[in-house]
């Protein structure tokens, strides 16, 4: 890409060059991240990395 691209080309690129099994499986992995970020603000698990990164020699605070 060049520095005189627009974003308009850009979504024109984008839309003839990606696939719909891309897009499906790149929203798919959107949507995971999302879930997995939502799950670990359980206690448990918060607690559980803390716990990680201390064993790890990682200071947290």
């Amino acid at each position: 890409m060049t520095a005189t691209d627009t974003v308009h080309g850009r979504w024109e690129h984008a839309r003839t060059t990606v696939t719909p099994a891309r897009a499906l499986a790149t929203a798919l992995a959107v949507a995971a991240l999302g879930f997995t970020l939502l799950a670990l603000q359980e206690p448990t698990a918060h607690e559980a990395m803390h716990n990680f990164r201390h064993a790890a020699g990682i200071v947290c605070h």
